[in-house]
């Protein structure tokens, strides 16, 4: 069986380069000879999320409309952050105190993932935090307008099977995270 190789970056342009959305668009030799001359990349931040359980056993959601889909969405909180500016766990404990007014007593760090790693740059923090308990307001940016929701972990299976949490990345830290506290 031959090694597998990577591509071959011979060329790269960015092609939009806007505060809210980066694409690089790359030309590339793949380890056949072959030239792809429109690889689109999107440079995305960094995404920290945090799996928050109350003392209570009770996961804390957000609820918060999605434009992309036109929708409502039920998802852990969470932000994307400029890694070379902030750590990932400072990001995840400045988002989920922003978003809900909740802070944990203790951090476990479930995961690092990555979403769309064929197109997309950025990486995905994964954060557990227990006992967790209400200190502030939320603390919300201008395009937030977010409902915290308090779901006891037994009966988050049946919400995902449901439907009603359907966001890939919640489920990940979800799945994860459970399976880490039950180890515990």
């Amino acid at each position: 069986m031959a090694e597998l190789q990577k591509w071959k970056l011979l060329q790269s342009e960015m092609v939009i380069n806007h505060r809210w959305c980066k694409v690089r668009r790359d030309e590339i030799e793949l380890p056949n000879g072959k030239i792809i001359d429109d690889f689109f990349v999107h440079i995305k931040p960094d995404i920290a999320f945090f799996l928050a359980i109350t003392p209570n056993q009770e996961i804390i959601f957000v609820r918060q409309y999605r434009h992309a889909r036109d929708d409502f969405f039920i998802e852990l909180p969470a932000g994307g952050f400029d890694a070379e500016k902030e750590n990932p766990e400072a990001a995840a404990l400045r988002e989920l105190e922003e978003e809900t007014g909740y802070v944990p007593q203790s951090i476990t760090k479930i995961a690092t993932l990555y979403n769309g790693p064929s197109k997309d740059t950025n990486q995905i923090h994964l954060f557990l935090g227990e006992n967790a308990v209400k200190v502030s307001e939320q603390n919300l940016d201008i395009t937030e307008e977010i409902e915290v929701l308090l779901i006891p972990i037994n009966q988050v299976l049946d919400k995902i099977k449901n439907g009603e949490i359907s966001v890939v990345s919640s489920i990940a830290a979800l799945s994860l995270g459970l399976n880490l506290l039950n180890q515990k």
